[in-house]
């Protein structure tokens, strides 16, 4: 699958792609047989991917390059067949077999992830008269902040069925996924940019925690009405504002330090006294202070904007756990304010 890379952003596996492709086949061959099989691996991902080298893109990875490409003309190029002669060149028949299924495997988009691209509103039109076992599947598939957006534009009638739907789907097959990631994708074409897993629990969980306040609300109140011990079950899974009070100081100051003032203000407005003593005991004396005098300073505010300062800061904490720099405790209760 083609790529469109932005010159601004270029990754550096990236770079050393668009280097060598630029060199020849005789200076990367040279460069290949320096490196181990997981190195071509990863680049040869790279390469393939790219089949035109604009000017933009020299300037940032050499910039020696740029009076000899400037302008609008690009270099068309073979990425693919280019890089199975440098494989095929660099090592034996059976590594370079097993390096050519690594890259196909490597080279397949993961399903729905163009979804962040997409409006979600045009998302969501789209998804509008699909049959509730398909919006649930295509929702388990696609990144959770994404599916979070469309699960809040369903009529509020629809949000429990399909949240249901999401936590007891099995495990679908990675070709009927991929179809309907090709029928989807095709049908909002024009509104995406270039560019086998199982529904469960979690999946669902990791839903509800970014929807929000009314939308979290209907969804529990049917799964509570259907299957009161999976309600139970997804409580004990969800990560809350006040969850946090039970994580270590590091993993605290990590968290605050992707939060925005305004934000945590608007947080700790309706949090219990346990929760302010944990963050205040994690900010510099200066800082906190500053938060005390905003929180005097504070008149009344609308319980979703408090909501929303909450879920930002619970977001912020999923992200740090997603990259490895925290890990979150589960299995408080569902405290809700």
């Amino acid at each position: 699958m083609v790529v469109k890379i932005d010159s601004e952003n270029i990754t550096g596996v990236e770079k050393v792609a668009i280097f060598l492709l630029t060199m020849g086949e005789e200076y990367t061959l040279k460069v290949f047989d320096t490196m181990g099989e997981e190195a071509i691996s990863e680049i040869g991902v790279a390469m393939s991917r790219i089949d035109h080298i604009t000017p933009e893109m020299l300037k940032v990875v050499a910039a020696d390059y740029i009076e000899r490409f400037e302008g609008e003309t690009k270099i068309i190029i073979e990425g693919e067949n280019f890089l199975k002669k440098i494989i095929s060149g660099s090592m034996d028949k059976e590594k370079a077999d097993a390096v050519f299924e690594d890259l196909e495997k490597k080279k397949q988009e993961t399903p729905f992830i163009w979804s962040k691209k997409v409006n979600i509103g045009t998302l969501a039109s789209y998804m509008d008269g699909e049959h509730p076992q398909t919006i649930a599947m295509v929702l388990a598939h696609m990144p959770s902040e994404v599916a979070s957006e469309i699960l809040m534009s369903v009529p509020d009638d629809q949000k429990g069925d399909i949240a249901m739907r999401i936590a007891k789907l099995g495990t679908i097959s990675e070709d009927v996924v991929r179809e309907v990631d090709k029928a989807l994708r095709y049908e909002l074409s024009d509104a995406v940019g270039p560019g086998g897993k199982a529904g469960g629990l979690q999946v669902l969980v990791d839903i509800i925690n970014a929807v929000d306040k009314s939308t979290e609300d209907a969804v529990m109140e049917h799964v509570e009405e259907d299957n009161a011990e999976m309600a139970n079950e997804i409580r004990n899974l969800m990560f809350v504002f006040e969850d946090m009070v039970s994580l270590d100081d590091t993993a605290m100051r990590e968290i605050l330090k992707k939060v925005e003032g305004q934000q945590l203000t608007y947080a700790l407005k309706t949090a219990t006294e346990e929760m302010r003593e944990k963050i205040f005991s994690n900010l510099s004396q200066r800082a906190g202070d500053m938060l005390k005098d905003d929180l005097d300073a504070m008149g009344p505010v609308r319980l979703a904007e408090v909501e929303e300062a909450q879920q930002a800061i619970v977001r912020a904490a999923k992200e740090l756990e997603a990259d490895g720099t925290i890990t979150l405790g589960k299995g408080k209760d569902d405290i809700l304010v």
